[in-house]
């Protein structure tokens, strides 16, 4: 137990629970210093108690502090600020002299040391070193100090250390409070190396758990560290060296003896030679798997070698790393991202996860705040291995060639026989269905009626009994995902679509022609989502009131329903408020990210509309929804006779060009429905959340939860335990909203392994213009224009011909898609919902260009090529 008020405390008496006492760092090295065979140099830490008893008496902090929190580090003007601000506060406290009665046990530790021995001085905040955030090189480090003075010196220095400015930028960036983190102080005995580096336990480039890289180089490890010399490089696999760069080291740096460090010239005849041998190498890792064991996670370790031992100096958490998926077995696992397939890489929240993978019709795992599906039994057969590398790579070909990239690897993937014939295929191949509109209608029907009996069942229900009520509702959301017609369905429409690309460009070269022959398909319900809000604003137009008091939602803090009653106070404004009621009695259980159920809906916050209605009412004239439709129609129609007459002058093309119609019909009737399963799912979802948040609700009354919204955080199942219980565990809340918040800065990978390997794919294709950007062409036509980024919808500023680039567009963006010239995302396939709006509005879109957020800038003119599939970044 640590006293209140201790300023010191010996490294092996700390561990990895005293983070909020010695720091990140110090918590970790004492860890380190109780495994048996882990040489960790002794020493001491100044605890986070000298440092508060510090702040306390250095004047003026806590206003500037204040400022700080208030700061922008993206804003330029606030970023020259920041930098003023933490400058004034670090020569504050490196002006506080040391009290007396926290220098005497220092003074008293550094004796039991050895008073004139070298040590390192190193900074160890209670942020620091932690699973979420590693603050890598945030916090500043001195090398062979020397006396009692100069190290005194160099603790305040490590203390003001914590406002550096580029600390204060990646605490605010990672939403870290400046005031909730504390610094301790390491004091640790030099060690003199002859070589030093740091060992990563698992790949941080690939992310692979059973891959270690060694970078090692001659002297201190600040010489690899600063960048002033290549490392050497050991790639270490399954007990045995299996690549290794050997780089010319020409500098080092070493110790001086009078304190300090310099940089100083390798001998030419040993800048060749390895830091390491394979053998020292090997057995760097076997140290490296033992800490790993210990922490618990991959770890990025700095070591240093004297002679032939090796000193550990530090150990983290290779914070970058995309978490696998637990399933408990020791098996070999491939998994394919829910989120590319569904638009929306984002973390989900653990009730969104929990919920999806309640109401899935395919078992899900969760990794980073993120569902995958298992893929390994699908591939392990090649019957159902080429079935599913097809469909999938007619959708997404990042994905088919991870897929491909994983199978090239000896015996990651076991092969399994096919089932024996005779049985139908997994699912039963899809039987003929007639081209009819009526089947569509049925459907709709029948979905209709379903969620109507589920929102007047669902009111009576409360409590436990909810619950339960909620378990038979998901098996019916499965039953309709499952319904044998809703499937022939999305199937014919889409093996239509690609029929008529495949033998349409065989027959007469012509490529993607369904892009055409698909626009203005009837009873596309996301489409005519985006048309409707055309009507909306057809009436807000002409009421300039309205559209003044629009334009200032966002700035005057009119939010959530209050905002539509504000409206209704206004000349026209009953009119414009019951125009965007109707949609939202239509369409609010939409938004972005809608597979998270804990999402807000566009029912719960209107405002997020606004920046598209202002667009619409600026870009477009009245009328403007009916006569988009109607001219798509007419392009398609056009298109649809011009491929009829032309494959009738081929030879044999009367059979030809009647099949092509019975295709056409096909497509027209059936692609629309495509969008409709997942409007029920979200119109499902809406009547789930509402009910949920009702029992959310009872539980702030009867002070269970603070906040309703902490349901987001626990599982369905944890709810109904709560619910059930009227205890909550809020440290596991915490918990979840730290870690939620972490995986934010995760990319989350196309295809991952159970070693961890984040498989990206790539586009094997030559036939693009040097510096495209290439991507998967979804919608035909080449366009020019102006490109806008956008990552939320409600920063939307949108002019007519202006072309979008975002990451992904799941439904919720397609009243953008009215107002745009042509689509740019960086995720997406020939068959999400972005890509099947895109060919319905008759947009030129490219999807699945990776970074495209990143490389192409706001407001650059850039040409989409919509047919081929690349983007060409103009001068």
């Amino acid at each position: 137990m640590i006293e209140k008020k201790q300023y010191v405390l010996d490294i092996q008496e700390a561990d990895e629970t005293q983070v909020a006492v010695a720091g990140g760092k110090g918590a970790h090295l004492g860890g380190l210093s109780r495994i048996e065979g882990i040489h960790v140099p002794g020493g001491f830490c100044v605890t986070t108690n000298a440092f508060r008893r510090v702040m306390a008496e250095a004047p003026s902090i806590d206003d500037r502090l204040d400022q700080l929190s208030r700061l922008d580090p993206d804003d330029r003007d606030d970023r020259e600020a920041i930098r003023t601000l933490s400058a004034q506060i670090r020569r504050t406290i490196e002006e506080v002299a040391i009290p007396g009665d926290i220098a005497a046990p220092i003074t008293r530790a550094l004796a039991r040391f050895g008073e004139q021995a070298a040590y390192a001085v190193r900074s160890s905040a209670t942020a620091e070193d932690l699973p979420t955030a590693s603050f890598a090189g945030q916090q500043d480090t001195y090398l062979n100090v020397v006396g009692p003075t100069a190290i005194l010196q160099h603790i305040s220095r490590c203390w003001a250390s914590l406002f550096t400015e580029r600390a204060v930028i990646y605490r605010r960036r990672n939403g870290i409070d400046h005031r909730a983190v504390h610094m301790a102080v390491v004091v640790q005995q030099m060690v003199f190396p002859h070589a030093a580096g740091v060992l990563f336990t698992a790949d941080p480039v690939t992310g692979n758990r059973k891959v270690a890289t060694v970078d090692a180089g001659f002297g201190l490890g600040e010489a690899l560290v600063s960048g002033l010399v290549n490392p050497d490089v050991f790639t270490v696999r399954d007990g045995e060296v299996v690549a290794k760069t050997i780089a010319a080291k020409q500098h080092a740096v070493h110790a001086l003896p009078t304190g300090g460090t310099r940089e100083v010239a390798i001998d030419s005849r040993l800048q060749e030679q390895p830091a390491l041998t394979d053998a020292q190498a090997l057995r760097l890792v076997r140290l490296g798997r033992r800490i790993e064991a210990h922490f618990g996670r991959p770890q990025d370790i700095e070591w240093c070698r004297v002679d032939d031992d090796f000193h550990i100096v530090q150990s983290r958490p290779i914070t970058t790393l995309f978490p696998i998926p637990d399933t408990g077995d020791q098996e070999n696992h491939v998994y394919v991202s829910v989120g590319h397939q569904q638009m929306m890489t984002d973390p989900m929240k653990p009730l969104g996860l929990s919920m999806w993978q309640l109401t899935a019709m395919v078992p899900m795992h969760e990794a980073g705040g993120r569902l995958f599906v298992d893929v390994t039994r699908r591939l392990a057969s090649p019957e159902s291995r080429a079935a599913l590398l097809d469909v999938i790579g007619r959708g997404d070909p990042l994905v088919r060639d991870a897929l491909e990239t994983v199978l090239d690897r000896d015996d990651f993937v076991p092969s399994h026989p096919d089932a024996p014939p005779g049985g139908p295929a997994a699912g039963g191949a899809p039987a003929p269905i007639e081209t009819d509109p009526a089947i569509v209608n049925e459907l709709i029907e029948r979905s209709r009626v379903s969620i109507a009996a589920l929102e007047r069942d669902i009111r009576t229900k409360t409590g436990p009994a909810l619950f339960d009520f909620l378990l038979e509702a998901f098996e019916e959301h499965k039953r309709v995902l499952r319904d044998p017609l809703s499937l022939q369905v999305i199937m014919a429409g889409m093996e239509a679509t690609w029929w008529l690309n495949d033998k349409l460009e065989e027959w007469l070269g012509e490529k993607n022609a369904a892009d055409t022959l698909t626009l203005s398909a009837p009873g596309n319900v996301t489409s005519e989502m985006g048309l409707a809000l055309l009507d909306v604003a057809d009436v807000i137009r002409p009421q300039p009131e309205v559209v003044a008091f629009l334009q200032g939602v966002g700035h005057e803090g009119v939010e959530g329903e209050g905002f539509l009653d504000e409206l209704a106070k206004l000349p026209g404004g009953t009119e414009a408020r019951d125009a965007i009621e109707a949609y939202l009695d239509q369409y609010g259980v939409r938004c972005a990210g809608e597979i998270d159920i804990t999402r807000a809906r566009w029912r719960e916050r209107p405002t997020t509309l606004v920046p598209a209605i202002l667009d619409n009412v600026r870009n477009f004239e009245p009328g403007a929804a009916e006569r988009r439709f109607e001219q798509g129609r007419q392009k398609a129609r056009k298109k649809e006779q011009d491929v009829l007459s032309r494959l009738r002058a081929l030879p044999d093309g009367d059979p030809k060009a009647d099949e092509t119609k019975r295709m056409i019909d096909r497509v027209r009737t059936f692609i629309g429905y495509r969008e409709y399963p997942k409007y029920g799912i979200i119109s499902r979802y809406f009547v789930y959340k509402r009910a949920l948040l009702k029992e959310a609700e009872r539980l702030v009354q009867a002070d269970v939860l603070p906040e309703k919204e902490d349901i987001f955080y626990l599982t369905f199942q944890e709810l109904h335990d709560v619910v059930r219980s009227h205890r909550v565990d809020g440290r596991l809340i915490q918990q979840r909203k730290d870690a939620f918040r972490s995986y934010h800065a995760l990319t989350p990978p196309r295809v991952l392994t159970s070693d961890g390997e984040a498989v990206t794919g790539a586009y094997r294709r030559d036939d693009v213009p040097a510096g495209a950007l290439i991507g998967l062409p979804v919608s035909a036509g080449t366009i020019e224009g102006r490109a806008r980024v956008v990552l939320d919808m409600a920063e939307a500023d949108l002019e007519v011909g202006d072309i979008l680039v975002t990451t992904f567009t799941d439904p919720s963006w397609s009243p953008l898609f009215v107002g745009i010239a042509g689509l740019v995302t960086e995720v997406g396939g020939l068959m999400t919902h972005g890509a099947v709006i895109a060919r319905e509005y008759g947009l030129p879109a490219v999807v699945g260009v990776e970074q495209a957020t990143r490389l192409i800038r706001d407001g650059q003119r850039i040409r989409v090529h919509g047919t081929d599939g690349y983007v060409e970044i103009l001068p």
